[in-house]
């Protein structure tokens, strides 16, 4: 049942209750159908609480997740009943404790120090092979794993029975490793202390196994139902076996009070963006028809302040500068490491205590952007909207994928250059400076072994790109040359042009990877026609 029959609105949350994970513990099944009754009823009467929370909430209920177990367990009744019949699937299965245990993929993460550079501190993906048919996860375990992913639950409670308390996450134990410590060793490395400190807190915090990143979040929820009930804070009301595990505040630790794993609440936490707890709404199980009325006075109150509590916190909606919705952006609050994702229309919601926190969006192909958010005591979410700019982070690291992930080199202000250039440009200084320098003696030995000239010829002066060396004006001959001078002279031009033409190439590929302006090649700077001579 939902408060709307349309697909989900922007900006409205989430908000499921459900019962009968076992079959045999009934009390949660007749509370939720009751509760419907009182929705509608007072929705149409016109009262201002009920019609404020339909109108701005989603709100599913579903009153029966194993009708197999409750079949049976109902044919023997309250009066036959026991605290098995009935508990289990068809199949054989706990529901309740059967979703794929996410926790050891965390934490084993989380020692490797691969949080959140390689793995994320939420959404962690289900192993491949656990969700096949014929596997160890129920069939009804997976269809209410899909309807998880398929709606963007924010907040959501199980009703059990057996016992009359709150239990929140984590439902698994949280075991610290022991490192040996050598004696001879003179200091401690700061991983040991880090340690050390993290073993300290757990100790402060009344030795909590359990305790997730959301911890002081979640107890205010717990609070929230426990403290409204008429009976479940009660010191005198004792417990339902020889403990009290709850210390008179009706809400516990699951890991602390009964460790298990593969629970509902831990999947819903690490899988999902729903907060998840489990109510326990009495020692009787089956309780008889006429104590119904009375239960229902105990828990209305409850029901009603915990559906609430999805209204508490921060929401928004994330957007691109055009103002098209970001789905799967990160929400990450500093501080507490477990982050939320947006929903397909870029709406999240994030449940936080009062108080003031820094917000931080991050996208994918988008530039993270931070603000402050105040959270304050009222009902009534702080709204926190952001708009990402576009950046190049995806093509840059494509690049770098391609490049073999090193890092990318600033380019000169010259512009890119082919690796090695600098070292080419020193070589074929140094050669064009030999060469100058033979040339420059061929020069003057071709010129005071030449007859003396009888005209002034019209060559201009020759000139380099460093420096302007004025030289002799050639002269040219009087008479052609004889034919034992024409072939020593056709000799030499070819072996100067293969050298010329040799450097060119050289030369001609070092300036093209660079954009300085290009200087005369060293044909056009040492022209001689040996013919003048």
């Amino acid at each position: 049942t939902r408060s709307e029959e349309h697909d989900h609105e922007t900006g409205e949350p989430e908000f499921r209750y459900t019962a009968g994970l076992h079959g045999n513990e009934v009390l949660g099944r007749e509370l939720l159908l009751l509760l419907m009754q009182f929705l509608c009823k007072e929705f149409n009467d016109g009262n201002p609480r009920v019609t404020s929370l339909v109108r701005d909430t989603r709100i599913h209920l579903v009153p029966s997740l194993n009708p197999d177990g409750y079949e049976v367990a109902s044919y023997a009744g309250s009066e036959l009943g026991n605290w098995a019949l009935g508990h289990w699937t068809e199949e054989g299965y706990d529901i309740f404790e059967n979703f794929p245990e996410l926790n050891s993929i965390l934490w084993s993460a989380e020692e490797r120090k691969q949080v959140p550079s390689k793995m994320p501190n939420h959404h962690i993906p289900v192993p491949e092979g656990l969700l096949v048919e014929n596997g160890t996860v129920a069939l009804e375990t997976r269809a209410i794993i899909a309807w998880m992913e398929k709606i963007p639950f924010v907040l959501g409670a199980n009703f059990q029975g057996g016992e009359k308390l709150v239990s929140y996450p984590y439902d698994m134990g949280r075991t610290l490793k022991e490192s040996p410590v050598d004696p001879y060793r003179a200091r401690v490395t700061r991983q040991e202390e880090e340690e050390e400190d993290y073993r300290e807190e757990f100790e402060e915090e009344g030795h909590e196994p359990g305790k997730t990143p959301d911890q002081a979040i979640f107890r205010w929820l717990a609070i929230a139902y426990a403290s409204s009930h008429r009976t479940m804070t009660e010191l005198s009301r004792g417990s339902c076996h020889a403990e009290d595990y709850t210390g008179g505040m009706g809400i516990v630790n699951g890991a602390k009070w009964r460790p298990l794993s593969g629970s509902m609440n831990d999947f819903s936490y690490l899988h999902t963006n729903c907060l998840e707890l489990s109510v326990y709404l009495g020692c009787d199980k089956f309780p008889h028809e006429s104590q119904l009325q009375e239960e229902w006075e105990s828990n209305k109150e409850s029901l009603l302040a915990f559906m609430e509590q999805v209204h508490r916190g921060i929401k928004g909606v994330v957007t691109d500068q055009r103002g098209d919705p970001i789905a799967n952006a990160t929400v990450s609050v500093a501080e507490i490491n477990h982050d939320v994702m947006t929903a397909s229309e870029g709406d999240y919601w994030r449940i936080l205590n009062p108080g003031e926190y820094r917000v931080t969006v991050r996208a994918e192909g988008f530039t993270p952007s931070s603000k402050t958010c105040i959270v304050g005591f009222d009902i009534g979410a702080t709204h926190c909207n952001f708009i990402l700019a576009r950046s190049n982070w995806k093509r840059i690291r494509e690049i770098m994928a391609m490049n073999g992930k090193r890092p990318i080199r600033r380019l000169p202000p010259g512009g890119p250059r082919r690796p090695g250039s600098g070292t080419l440009t020193q070589q074929q200084l140094h050669r064009r400076k030999l060469w100058r320098e033979r040339m420059m003696r061929r020069k003057l030995n071709a010129t005071s072994s030449a007859p003396k000239p009888t005209a002034t010829p019209t060559t201009p002066m020759i000139t380099t790109t460093t420096t302007t060396t004025t030289m002799a004006p050639p002269v040219h001959r009087s008479e052609p040359p004889t034919d034992e001078a024409f072939v020593t002279w056709e000799t030499e031009t070819e072996v100067y042009t293969e050298i010329v033409t040799e450097l060119v190439e050289e030369e001609t590929e070092t300036w093209e990877a660079s954009s300085t302006a290009r200087p005369l090649t060293t044909v056009e700077t040492y022209t001689i026609n040996f013919g003048d001579f």
